[in-house]
């Protein structure tokens, strides 16, 4: 099920192609509900293992347009997480601080340890996006930086990191009504930023920015997922078996005590009455 989501290079595929509202095989929430359950329980175990054998790492990168849904997707999905074995990091206009090192530096920073799962709200890949979209950088440099964030996340594969890429594919019309949505509704207005309008202004020029990066940047190692999320319990559903399949692979384990360990455990006898 999950390869049909993978972008694979070189297949003249496009954005087009992945349907946003796709809900698979399935027509309503109600069908998958007990799996989203058992699939979030297995998530809370494997990730005890994880983070017990302190082997591995995850880090699961989260992009897509406004209103895409990448705080749902981390609250609804990861929120069965230890919060002692897991982060989430949103990377926002870089700092004065930030802007002056490498593009991939105040990303470095923050990767996971071994044991640990992060999530990126939004990523490294910003500056081969919203950069080319606005002619910060030209094809030519975003050529250089693609070749960058291919070492990178090589580096971090070298390292035990698993490296999960996901994009929340929504329509052009699920937006606007998640817009007029949030200025409806008083709990949700505040989140309504003046410049998703005008960003939307550039929907087309960020389809063909995000289409260069699948095709640059998914690989074997590190495939970019497109997971469709025009429907919220469909998006929450793939992503579970996206994260959970990823750790399945991993040959994670309790460690087991050593004879060592074992010598030093004082063990003390029931007190006698």
């Amino acid at each position: 099920m999950i390869k049909s989501y993978v972008w694979k290079p070189d297949k003249q595929k496009r954005l087009h192609d992945f349907d946003p509202a796709d809900t698979g095989t399935f027509k309503s929430k109600h069908e998958v509900q007990e799996q989203i359950e058992k699939l979030k329980e297995e998530l809370d175990e494997l990730q005890n293992k994880l983070f017990a054998q302190k082997q591995y790492s995850v880090l699961i990168v989260f992009q897509g347009m406004d209103c895409s849904g990448k705080d749902g997707t981390i609250r609804k999905v990861l929120g069965v997480l230890n919060p002692q074995g897991f982060k989430v990091v949103s990377f926002k206009r870089p700092t004065e601080d930030e802007a002056a090192h490498d593009f991939l530096w105040r990303t470095h920073r923050e990767t996971p340890a071994r044991g640990y799962i992060t999530a990126f709200n939004r990523s490294y890949y910003e500056d081969v996006l919203i950069t080319r979209v606005h002619g910060q950088v030209d094809k030519k440099e975003a050529k250089r930086r693609f070749a960058s964030i291919r070492h990178f996340e090589e580096l971090m594969a070298d390292h035990d990191t698993v490296v999960l890429k996901i994009f929340l594919h929504i329509s052009k019309e699920f937006q606007l009504n998640k817009i007029r949505q949030r200025l409806d509704d008083p709990a949700k207005a505040w989140k309504f930023d003046p410049t998703d309008l005008a960003e939307r202004e550039y929907w087309d020029e960020y389809q063909r920015a995000y289409e260069d990066v699948f095709e640059h940047c998914s690989d074997k190692q590190a495939p970019w997922h497109i997971v469709p999320s025009d429907h919220r319990w469909y998006r929450d559903y793939l992503v579970l078996n996206i994260i959970v399949e990823a750790l399945r692979k991993l040959p994670l384990a309790y460690p087991k005590l050593t004879a060592h360990s074992e010598s030093k455990v004082e063990v003390e006898d029931p007190v006698q009455e």
